[in-house]
């Protein structure tokens, strides 16, 4: 692969995906296999940072559907987001990476809380970054965690990395005429409600000018294909 054209990446991984064929949990296969697309990633002179979401531990929003409190389930799902944070930072390590993992929520005796002086320090010193803990808000889902971060971080590109190969006119699962888009504006997928992020991330996107790549995290062609373009994806813009 041709030296990528990005310098500075901040990846979102969804909980779910990390759940593998499992309705539950992390599945330790899939993990491993994205800790060494990262790495490899990382090793080419990439600097990569990730927030990841908490759905394969628990989601707040089902709380809250159920009557209780949404504040206590977003609390909840947050620290499922740690859980997430520090098996992928170990599996990266363990792929031979450097990673270091910081929180919004603080937790010390864990990890450290997340500055953005700190966080870009890390990431220049050669370490993969991992933001845990969502925005450290109720009410905010990771996916804007993701864009805060990016921004935050200074980052050339917001990578989305789910079950589906890009943003469709419709759920793929669902409707198999659905339409794969290879670009589309931030705007239209706010018009069209094209839900693979949630608007408040597309719209803080599209305010700071922040690109996004939607990609599948199964890609034969792994994270490098997606940042040389031969990974299937759909870049928002």
């Amino acid at each position: 692969m041709s030296k990528p054209d990005y310098t500075r990446v901040l990846l979102k991984v969804s909980g779910e995906a990390l759940a593998g064929d499992q309705s539950y949990g992390i599945e330790p296969r899939f993990l491993d296999d994205v800790a060494r697309q990262i790495v490899d990633v990382a090793r080419m002179g990439v600097q990569v940072a990730i927030v990841i979401g908490g759905g394969n531990i628990f989601r707040g929003m089902a709380v809250a559907a159920k009557g209780g409190d949404r504040v206590i389930g977003d609390h909840m799902g947050m620290l499922g987001t740690v859980i997430n944070s520090l098996a992928l930072g170990d599996a990266i390590r363990r792929a031979g990476g450097r990673s270091h993992v910081f929180s919004s929520v603080t937790m010390p005796s864990i990890a450290d809380t997340f500055t953005q002086r700190g966080a870009i320090a890390a990431l220049e010193g050669g370490a993969v970054v991992i933001c845990a803990g969502g925005t450290g808000n109720p009410f905010f889902t990771t996916d804007t965690a993701a864009a805060l971060k990016a921004i935050e971080l200074r980052c050339d590109v917001l990578l989305k990395g789910t079950k589906v190969d890009g943003v469709y006119s419709a759920d793929p699962a669902k409707d198999p005429s659905a339409e794969r888009f290879e670009t589309i504006s931030h705007e239209e997928v706010i018009a069209r409600d094209l839900r693979v992020m949630d608007t408040a991330a597309f719209a803080l996107a599209r305010d700071n000018s922040l690109p996004i790549v939607v990609y599948a995290l199964s890609a034969r062609e792994g994270l490098a294909g997606v940042l040389d373009g031969s990974a299937p994806s759909t870049r928002v813009g």
